[in-house]
């Protein structure tokens, strides 16, 4: 009779090392994206206000 011992699969090694990574934003200080950014939404805020109003061409 063969006995079989249920053991938990391996865990990934590169699994441990990526949670202890300190990863984040990358280019998150810069602020002339930012304001691009920011005036970019502006305006398409700006541009769907206009076309909610019954402005459509």
């Amino acid at each position: 009779m063969k006995i079989n011992i249920k053991l938990p699969k391996p865990r990934n090694p590169l699994a441990v090392l990526v949670k202890q990574r300190n990863a984040g934003v990358h280019g998150a200080l810069n602020p002339k994206r930012t304001e691009r950014r920011q005036e970019k939404q502006r305006l398409q805020h700006a541009l769907k206000g206009k076309l909610k109003d019954g402005d459509a061409e």
